[in-house]
């Protein structure tokens, strides 16, 4: 934030078509515009090395440090939305603004098919920014003044990633956050609905905990789903930036960014 040449970073990353400076460019610039569709549609995941995301007894604060938070400011700086899960929005009670780096705060989602989330958490407080509630079309949720709702199908308990993201484009929403935390993340990678996943890596061992990512077990390792990636250094971590587009599906057209 201080001499990184980030400051006029995201006006830059929205209004013109000039590769941003170094090491900006590379970081972000796959995020700039849709390659399958008209969306931008990407996860984040912070995890030690042995790819844990928290203790068995859930502790995860913090297991990134500040480099990595920082980049994860920095994307929700650059996105229009960013969407978590019931289970974050309850044990975690983020936030989702942008204060760790110079930029705008992005409109904030919750995922909420049986409208949990209470009215008083912080991601919904009104402070000028939208905040919408996706839940289940039969759900009869209260969360309070200014927040909307978004009501859409759940068979089984749960919401079809590329229903979510249709939803959000008809909002008016190009570039999405899927910040978790890792079923939801999970899910849209399952679904074929991520364009990037980024995974910073710390430098830290947990030996147990719940994993980052959670797909359909295969049989043999010439079945996984490999994907392009190139790492980059954020201090002591490692940012895995991981190019999905190839199994990603269409969804549809924004009609406006926001």
């Amino acid at each position: 934030m201080n001499g990184d040449g980030w400051e006029k970073v995201p006006e830059q990353f929205r209004t013109t078509d000039r590769p941003l400076p170094s090491p900006w460019e590379e970081r972000f610039g796959s995020l700039r515009r849709g390659t399958v569709d008209d969306l931008v549609v990407v996860g984040q995941i912070g995890q030690s090395i042995d790819g844990r995301i928290a203790t068995v007894t859930g502790h995860s604060k913090y297991i990134n440090g500040p480099a990595g938070l920082e980049h994860l400011h920095r994307l929700r700086a650059l996105v229009d939305a960013v969407l978590v899960g019931v289970g974050t929005a309850v044990a975690d009670d983020p936030l989702l603004t942008v204060r760790r780096v110079s930029g705008p705060s992005p409109a904030r989602i919750v995922l909420d098919p049986k409208g949990r989330v209470s009215p008083q958490a912080r991601l919904l407080v009104a402070d000028g920014v939208r905040r919408l509630a996706i839940t289940a079309d039969d759900a009869q949720p209260s969360f309070g003044p200014g927040v909307e709702t978004v009501r859409l199908p759940a068979p089984g308990g749960e919401i079809a990633p590329a229903a979510i993201l249709r939803a959000l484009a008809e909002q008016g929403f190009r570039r999405i956050l899927i910040e978790g935390g890792a079923h939801t993340v999970s899910r849209f990678i399952a679904a074929g609905c991520l364009d990037r996943l980024h995974v910073v890596v710390a430098p830290m061992m947990l030996g147990a905990g719940p994993s980052g990512v959670t797909l359909k077990p295969i049989a043999r390792a010439d079945e996984a789903l490999r994907v392009p990636m190139r790492g980059h250094l954020l201090g002591e971590e490692v940012l895995l930036d991981c190019d999905l587009t190839a199994q990603r599906v269409v969804v549809g057209v924004a009609k406006k960014s926001t």
